[in-house]
C-alpha cells in the first residue's frame, strides 16, 4: 500500500539526522513517529539525489526538495489530454459520472490514455484554475431562474399618443442557459404568474425547481430561510408539479443565471429595440420573440453549440411533462366572513353558511369562478 508524503519539515529532519548526527534509520524513524520504511525511502532517494551531507548545499531550498522528492512528473509522451471544458458540459445531465466518461475517453484514446485516478485529479485541478468564485453546477431540468429587466420598454397609444410603460420578464434555464422573455405591462401578480405559464408553454415542458427574485408577488415575507411564498404563486407551482425556492435577499449569486440572462437580454433585444415605436403589447412581444430565436441560436463562446442545441441536448428531455389541463389564473386569498354572512373578493360580495360567520377562509377566484375553503373543505 502506498505511503503517504511526509511535511516538509520531517524529510529536512530526516536528513539532518542521517547525515548530521549519524543516527540509524530505526532511531530516526523513532525521533519523528515515523516508520523505518518511511525513512529508508527517503534516505533511498537522497542517495540518487546524490544528498550525502548536513547542512544541505544552497541549490537545495524547499522548492527543489519538493520537485525531487515529493512531485512525480506524468509521462504525457503519447497521451491525449482530454477537453475538460466538454467533460464539464458532459457531467450536467444527473445520471453521468466521471467513470463513465473516463471509460469512453480511454476507448477513443487506447493508444494512451490517462488512469482514472489521474484523470478525476487533473479534472479536479482544472475545476480550481477557473474563475474562483463557486462555479454552480446545474442539472439537467433542475432549474429555471426568472427575474424582471431593469430598464423598460414604451408603448404609445395611436389615439391619444400617451406613451405607456412595459416590464420585461426573462427566465433561464440553469444546464443550457435557454432564454425566454416577453413584455407585461407591471409586475403585478397576474402578469408575474401569467408569464411563468406562458414560459411553459415555450419551453415544452416544466422544470423540478423555479428560483425566483424576492419581489413581492413572489414572495409576501422575505426570509433568508423560510420565505412566505404567496398563495397565488404556490398554486401555480402546485399546477405545474414543480417547486419555488426563492433566492436568499441581498445574494445575487443565488441567481446568477437570471442577473446573466437580464443582461443580455437587456443587450441582444432590447437595445436593439430603442429606436422603434411600438403601438401594442403584442406587437412588441412579437418583435423580443423574433429576436429571441436569434439570441437562443446564436453560437456561445465558453460553450459548444447554441443555447437552443444545449436545450434540447440536455434540458429538454428531462423536463417535466406539461399537465393535461392548461393554467387558469387563480387568485387565491385568505378572507374573514362579516357579520352579514358575507365575504369580500374585489368589491364583490359572496354569501356563505352563516355558520361560518368571524372565520377564515381561504378564496379562489378564477375568471369564471369563486370558490371558498374552510380548513380544506369546499
Amino acid at each position: 500500500m502506498p505511503t503517504a508524503p511526509i511535511s516538509m519539515r520531517k524529510l529536512k529532519e530526516i536528513l539532518r539526522l542521517k547525515y548530521g548526527c549519524k543516527l540509524s534509520h530505526r532511531q530516526i524513524a523513532k525521533s519523528l513517529s515515523v516508520s523505518p520504511s518511511i525513512v529508508s525511502k527517503y534516505a533511498c532517494k537522497s542517495a540518487e539525489l546524490d544528498i550525502a551531507c548536513w547542512p544541505l548545499d544552497e541549490k537545495w531550498d524547499d522548492n527543489s526538495l519538493q520537485q525531487a522528492f515529493f512531485k512525480t512528473k506524468p509521462r504525457l509522451k503519447g497521451f491525449t489530454i482530454p477537453d475538460w471544458s466538454l467533460v464539464q458540459q458532459e457531467l450536467r445531465p444527473k445520471t453521468m459520472t466521471l467513470l463513465l466518461l473516463w471509460e469512453e475517453y480511454k476507448e477513443r484514446h487506447a493508444e494512451g490514455f490517462y488512469s482514472y485516478t489521474h484523470f478525476c485529479r487533473q479534472y479536479k485541478a482544472w475545476l480550481k484554475c477557473q474563475k474562483p468564485s463557486m462555479r454552480q453546477n446545474h442539472k439537467a431540468g433542475e432549474k429555471l431562474f426568472v427575474d424582471y429587466c431593469g430598464p423598460t420598454m414604451s408603448i404609445v397609444d395611436r389615439s391619444t399618443g400617451e406613451c405607456r410603460t412595459a416590464q420585461v420578464f426573462v427566465a433561464v434555464m440553469g444546464a443550457s442557459n435557454y432564454t425566454y422573455a416577453e413584455a407585461t405591462y407591471s409586475q403585478k401578480l397576474e402578469d408575474w404568474v401569467m408569464s411563468h405559464a406562458r414560459c411553459f408553454e415555450f419551453l415544452g415542458g416544466v422544470p423540478e425547481q423555479i428560483i425566483p427574485d424576492n419581489l413581492k408577488s413572489a414572495v409576501t415575507k422575505p426570509c433568508r430561510y423560510e420565505p412566505d411564498l404567496n398563495p397565488t404563486y404556490q398554486q401555480l407551482a402546485t399546477h405545474y408539479d414543480t417547486v419555488i425556492v426563492p433566492a436568499r435577499p441581498y445574494k445575487p449569486k443565488d441567481k446568477a443565471k437570471a442577473e446573466v440572462g437580464v443582461q443580455i437580454v437587456e443587450r441582444w433585444i432590447m437595445a436593439r429595440l430603442r429606436n422603434e415605436t411600438f403601438f401594442s403589447l403584442r406587437q412588441l412581444n412579437l418583435k423580443i420573440q423574433e429576436l429571441l430565436i436569434d439570441l437562443n441560436q446564436r453560437q456561445m463562446k465558453k460553450h459548444p453549440g447554441s443555447r437552443l442545441s444545449q436545450f434540447e441536448a440536455i434540458d429538454k428531455p428531462a423536463l417535466k411533462p406539461l399537465p393535461l389541463q392548461p393554467y387558469s389564473y387563480t387568485l387565491v386569498k385568505q378572507v374573514r366572513v362579516h357579520i352579514d354572512y358575507h365575504i369580500e373578493i374585489e368589491k364583490h360580495y359572496y354569501s356563505v353558511p352563516h355558520t361560518l360567520i368571524k372565520q377564515k377562509l381561504e378564496a379562489h377566484a378564477s375568471g369564471k369562478l369563486v370558490t371558498l375553503y374552510h380548513q380544506g373543505i369546499r
